[in-house]
């Protein structure tokens, strides 16, 4: 009796350890949503009525046609770079699957700096065709890439990689049984991949996109580059600009709610739809298609134009200026901005793992 009531006394302390270390995780990370709650019943300056009456709707429309774009892009650009290099086997897909990550590498903003510089007038691009064919005015002839494209352009190249990471996680992990009764139903490679392959890695995609879609709202640096007034601008112009932190409060609310609108939306249309992975010892690698020909060369030529589009393009633009600029590098304090900025990488990394593991087996273990 004594043995037992221990086992239940120290199972009662281990439950009541984790509980409290995931409760106190989660009550730190819900802080700033809660601030923002508490916040939107505050009385405000009259920056929101001024705004409400005017800019609003154009704030409005801006952040849902910025979201629309960038959540295409890096749907067609994640998913697509994920199913070739995780179903089929053509030269450079050991490399690919590894060098396509790096596109995490690049902030938005830094890719809004190097696109604006390549294609601007008298830009990067003015430069190469006049040394490669002469002077002559090739401004008519270079596309402009800014506003709103551009915007969407930036952050595109620069999240497409949530996308991609996961949804690969996701084909990767998928059984092989459905793919193989899709092809003894006759489906061709086309069909298996929008029938069978994209719904089962859904509950992946809907989460890299997720992230995009936050990643997205919440962006300033690069919407205030190309000068896009969205949500984000709003909330920065009433605090900063304004001194109006319930104002700012308030927007955050607003834009808080459309990003919980649009994970009930993608939860509804789910409705009572069921995904299961593999169970234990029942994963089966699957052999990957090899490719040849055109399809071989299609293929490679995705990955490689991702791969340049969304990191080669934008080091390359970076290194002609430090090369054409030297000056501005040697005024820059290099030791001290690297040594700051690894070691604020490996303590948020730190800390991201820490927190990590004690919610989750947390959850796991006060489930039980």
């Amino acid at each position: 009796m004594s043995d037992q009531f221990l086992k239940v006394q120290m199972l009662a302390k281990k439950f009541s350890f984790w509980f409290i270390s995931s409760f106190f995780i989660s009550l730190l990370v819900a802080l700033p949503i809660i601030t923002v709650f508490l916040g939107f019943f505050e009385s405000t300056s009259d920056y929101f009525s001024l705004l409400k009456n005017t800019f609003l709707l154009k704030y409005i429309s801006n952040s849902i046609l910025l979201l629309i774009g960038v959540l295409f892009f890096t749907f067609l650009f994640g998913v697509g770079a994920a199913y070739y290099v995780s179903f089929y086997e053509f030269p450079g897909v050991s490399f690919f699957k590894w060098l396509l990550i790096l596109s995490f590498a690049v902030p938005a903003y830094i890719y809004a700096y190097s696109l604006t510089a390549f294609f601007e007038n008298y830009g990067t691009l003015f430069s190469i065709l006049t040394y490669l064919f002469g002077p002559y005015e090739y401004n008519s002839l270079i596309p402009k890439v800014d506003g709103l494209f551009g915007s969407i352009i930036s952050i595109s190249f620069s999240l497409f990689g949530y996308v991609y990471v996961l949804s690969r996680a996701s084909f990767y992990y998928q059984s092989q049984n459905l793919i193989d009764a899709g092809r003894n139903l006759g489906l061709s490679p086309g069909k298996t991949f929008l029938k069978i392959i994209l719904p089962s890695a859904r509950p992946a995609i809907v989460v890299g996109l997720s992230l995009v879609a936050m990643e997205t709202l919440s962006d300033f640096g690069t919407v205030d580059f190309f000068s896009i007034s969205t949500f984000t601008t709003a909330i920065y112009n009433a605090w900063i600009a304004f001194d109006d932190l319930a104002s700012a409060n308030q927007f955050s609310f607003i834009l808080l709610l459309f990003i919980l609108f649009l994970f009930f939306i993608e939860n509804f249309s789910r409705r009572k739809a069921r995904y299961h992975s593999p169970s234990r010892g029942g994963f089966i690698k699957r052999p990957k298609i090899k490719l040849k020909g055109l399809k071989s060369f299609y293929a490679i030529s995705f990955c490689s134009i991702l791969f340049f589009c969304s990191f080669i393009f934008p080091v390359f633009q970076m290194i002609y200026w430090t090369i054409k600029f030297p000056k501005y590098l040697s005024d820059l304090n290099f030791w001290s901005l690297g040594y700051n900025t690894l070691l604020l990488v490996f303590l948020s990394c730190a800390l991201m793992i820490f927190f990590s593991f004690i919610s989750n087996y947390g959850n796991r273990v006060t489930k039980k």
